[in-house]
């Protein structure tokens, strides 16, 4: 079958920049600001280099900031904005952009905002061009849904620091971190393939989930576990108040636990209001927990205690700690029609049936509308997934690549 290919085995290329874009937050008139020295460019600007790939960020703070240096070590050129010029200003001082300005003429535009204003920067950057945007939001439903765009992927990277905006950035943050991708039966398939290159090309490793599971997942494991670490410090503080020991009593496991109360609180308003029903079925959930546990400890039911706490941390012991890269790999080849979804799908079931992806290529016949999807997988999990393929009524294929 002739085919064309679009495949995640990113190339490099080298990117410069002239001392002029380089210096224009060090150098410039006496009692300029910051911000009115930028170079105002667009994404499509030609560099001395040629024609590197071209990205764009949509808020240059922690993330944003971390996705830019991550990108221009792999040879990309990257344009980046922000609300606050001087967090830009920042950003292209410290190396996370190449220039400051608009996406338009960028290949992939990274939207890095809080997540109340994800829809309406997307929309805008889709505007700007032929370009693919994706997002770092920890909210997607209502996100992909205001978006609607074949163009567009939600995302979400797992990923923090305990620092906070662009002096916190660095490029090896989403190393191993997990970074969920959100494609659905209207997403073209070429955008998937080329956002997961992207993001796979900085350390991360991608799962694909439906928009709706990621939020009622991520609501178990991200937005009710901060909302209760904030709920126990807050206690603890005001306690604190009538017993002025308390808080230096806080040893290693109380600090351990409310760790993640430390985080930013400006972005949380938003990703509760966007994320409501999952967070309060979780909530209600733990209470519902929380009351259960409260039964065993007043009745003094030992036995049904250490149940539940041996059940904790066996499931603890069991958390996965990232991929092992050394792992001898299986291609698996599955026909599909050349249509929208169909990575979605696959993708999908993957992250479903626990299977790690390590590599990803659409193959597209130019002689009908079919087409071949090839996922690279390690050679223990394919054949759960020939076996997931063939009862969803694929026909998959698989050799070994080493």
């Amino acid at each position: 079958m002739s085919c064309t290919m679009s495949t995640l085995r990113a190339h490099k290329a080298c990117a410069t920049i002239s001392p002029n874009e380089r210096g224009a937050t060090d150098g410039g008139e006496p009692g300029m600001a910051a911000a009115d020295r930028l170079p105002r460019v667009s994404a499509a600007q030609p560099t001395a280099a040629g024609t590197p790939r071209r990205a764009a960020i949509v808020g240059t703070g922690l993330i944003g900031g971390s996705i830019g240096l991550g990108l221009r070590e792999q040879g990309w050129w990257v344009v980046g904005a922000d609300q606050d010029e001087a967090v830009a200003a920042e950003a292209l001082r410290r190396g996370a952009l190449d220039a400051v300005g608009s996406p338009a003429g960028a290949d992939i535009t990274f939207v890095a905002t809080p997540v109340g204003a994800v829809g309406a920067e997307a929309r805008k950057a889709l505007a700007s061009g032929e370009g693919l945007v994706t997002d770092v939001g920890s909210v997607k439903a209502p996100i992909v849904a205001e978006v609607g765009d074949p163009r567009f992927v939600g995302g979400h990277p797992m990923a923090g620091s305990e620092q906070e905006g662009v002096s916190g950035a660095r490029p090896d943050l989403f190393r191993n971190a997990v970074w969920v991708l959100t494609p659905t039966d209207e997403t073209d398939d070429d955008a998937l393939v080329k956002i997961r290159s992207a993001v796979a090309s900085l350390g991360a490793d991608v799962v694909s989930l439906a928009p709706w599971r990621h939020d009622a997942l991520v609501a178990v494991v991200s937005h009710v576990p901060h909302l209760t670490a904030a709920t126990l410090m807050a206690l603890a503080d005001e306690r604190s108040e009538e017993h002025r020991a308390m808080l230096r009593l806080a040893a290693g496991g109380f600090r351990d636990m409310t760790r993640i109360a430390s985080g930013h609180p400006g972005i949380w308003p938003d990703i509760c209001q966007e994320n409501a029903d999952a967070i309060c079925s979780v909530l209600d959930r733990f209470i519902g927990s929380l009351a259960e546990v409260r039964a065993l400890v007043a009745e003094g039911n030992r036995a049904g205690l250490l149940e539940l706490l041996e059940q904790a941390r066996n499931a603890r012991a069991h958390l996965p700690y990232g991929l092992d890269r050394d792992e001898s790999l299986t291609e698996v080849r599955v026909p599909v029609f050349d249509r929208p979804g169909e990575l979605a799908r696959i993708t999908s079931l993957t992250t479903e049936i626990g299977v790690n992806i390590y590599d990803l290529e659409i193959a597209h016949s130019v002689e009908g509308a079919r087409g071949v999807a090839i996922v690279v997988v390690s050679r223990g999990a394919a054949a759960s997934l020939l076996d997931a393929l063939r009862e969803q009524g694929y026909t998959p294929s698989a050799r070994s690549l080493s």
